[in-house]
């Protein structure tokens, strides 16, 4: 082979390389805001939020909101078209695109320290708002706080299944040209709610208790809004955002902006 073939070959199959290598870097977006940059990594496994999330960067649509809602010891959220101009102390929260993203739950993303999620409404699908986002701060758990979140989780499951499984019931009894018994319909509902339980018991996995003691988060968050994300640089300007005064709204009294977001 002659040499300068054998080198087109190679600068060949190191272009070939990189590209692959490049396109399979994690997207990363920063928030710059006056306190500081925060740097966050989107997952490739929940397409439909990262590029949702690219898209409305690139477009600019973030320039300029607010971080509208702020709870200490929980987390920061922004993404309301409505609070660019926002006068103070005006109630926010209620702005964004006119569709919703479908939630992309993956179990091993959860709500720890650091997390970017969606925001949303309450929908029976758990479809994502189309813009709005919060960044996870929360708190260091114990073992005995982390079974009662757990029971916490299993209750509200058992108390969907009940709602179901009372409409299911209605819906039999009339089909059936039987009148509706409050106290029969109460009782099948609640039995069949209970085994469904004792079928389907909530919980929180070995692996994400060690990061609920040790890093902390928001562990009753899990499996009720989507986690498409999380900050890998610039956590300190979070912590930092997180203790400004705010009012009856969660509102910061102080408007803290984020004046660009833009890819990495």
């Amino acid at each position: 082979m002659k040499p300068s073939i054998f080198i087109k070959i190679c600068l060949l199959t190191c272009t070939l390389l990189f590209t692959k290598c490049s396109a399979n870097d994690p997207t990363k977006i920063v928030i710059i805001t006056d306190y500081g940059d925060i740097v966050l990594q989107l997952y490739d496994q929940t397409p439909k939020h990262r590029d949702n999330f690219i898209k409305l960067v690139k477009s600019g649509y973030y320039d300029g909101v607010l971080f509208h809602r702020v709870m200490k010891d929980f987390m920061i959220q922004a993404g309301d078209s409505n609070s660019k101009n926002a006068k103070p102390g005006e109630k926010l929260g209620f702005g964004g695109p006119d569709y919703t993203i479908p939630a992309e739950f993956v179990p091993k993303y959860i709500h720890k320290r650091g997390a970017l999620a969606a925001a949303r409404n309450n929908n029976p699908m758990k479809a994502s708002s189309g813009s709005q986002f919060y960044i996870v701060k929360g708190k260091v758990f114990n073992e005995e706080e982390l079974d009662r979140v757990e029971e916490q989780i299993a209750q509200q499951y058992a108390q969907q299944m009940y709602f179901q499984y009372r409409r299911e019931e209605e819906d039999a009894m009339l089909k059936a040209g039987q009148t509706v018994a409050l106290d029969t319909l109460h009782a099948r509902a609640s039995r069949r709610a209970s085994a469904w339980l004792r079928a389907n018991p909530y919980q929180i996995m070995p692996e994400d208790r060690a990061v609920y003691e040790t890093l902390g988060g928001t562990p009753h968050l899990d499996g009720e809004y989507t986690v498409f994300g999380e900050v890998i640089s610039g956590m300190d300007v979070v912590e930092k955002i997180i203790t400004v005064d705010t009012d009856e709204n969660d509102r910061p009294i102080i408007d803290v902006k984020i004046i660009k977001m833009k890819k990495k």
